[in-house]
C-alpha cells in the first residue's frame, strides 16, 4: 500500500476490564485508536498516534505488529502506566456503564507527530479530548477527516467540543 492511501488515527491505547452477562474479561487490549486501526488495516497502511506505559508489553505490541500497524508515533512513557478502563455491559451490549476510569499516562496525552504523519491524506481522530482534536487537525492537512467522540465530552466539555474553548480539557480520575 502506498503514502497515498495511508490513514492516520490518533487516540487512546488502552487496557479494558469488561463484565457481561457472557462473561468477564481482564485487561483486554482497548482504546479507540487501537480498535480503529485494527479494523482499518484490513483495507489500508495504517499509522498510530497514542501513548502507553511500560506495562504495555511486547506480547501486547503483537497486535500491531500482525497487522502492520506503524507505531512510529506511539509514545511510550517510562515508568507510566497505560490508560485503564472497567465497564460493565447488560444484555444491551449497545450500553456500557463505566465503573472505573484510571487515565495514567493518558492524562497527560499530548499527540507527538512526525513530519510524515502531518502529511497523511487521511486522518481518523479517535475518541480523545476535543482540544487535542483540534490541536492534531491543525496540524494536518488531510484530504478527509472524520473524528469520534462520546457522552463523556459531549457532557463534560461541550463547549470545547463545539470549538467556543480553546483550552483543552483534561482527562482525570474523577470523570466516571
Amino acid at each position: 500500500m502506498s503514502a497515498e492511501n495511508s490513514l492516520l488515527v490518533v487516540g487512546s491505547v488502552a487496557f479494558d476490564s469488561i463484565r457481561t452477562p457472557f462473561g468477564v474479561r481482564e485487561r483486554s487490549l482497548g482504546g479507540a485508536a487501537l480498535h480503529f486501526s485494527v479494523s482499518a488495516s484490513f483495507f489500508t497502511d495504517v499509522s498510530v498516534v497514542a501513548v502507553i506505559g511500560d506495562d504495555f508489553t511486547e506480547d501486547d505490541h503483537q497486535v500491531f505488529r500482525e497487522r502492520k500497524i506503524n507505531t512510529e508515533n506511539l509514545q511510550r512513557i517510562p515508568g507510566g502506566k497505560t490508560f485503564r478502563w472497567a465497564g460493565e455491559y447488560g444484555y444491551d451490549l449497545n450500553t456500557a456503564h463505566t465503573l472505573d476510569t484510571q487515565p495514567n499516562v493518558f492524562a497527560e496525552f499530548n499527540p507527538q507527530l512526525s513530519a510524515a504523519a502531518q502529511q497523511s491524506p487521511y486522518l481518523f481522530l479517535a475518541n480523545i479530548q476535543p482540544g487535542l482534536q483540534r490541536l492534531v487537525r491543525e496540524q494536518v492537512k488531510a484530504r478527509f477527516v472524520a473524528m469520534d467522540t462520546m457522552n463523556f465530552w459531549i457532557e463534560g466539555a461541550r463547549e470545547e467540543l463545539l470549538g467556543r474553548d480553546r483550552k483543552s480539557t483534561r482527562l482525570n480520575s474523577s470523570h466516571r
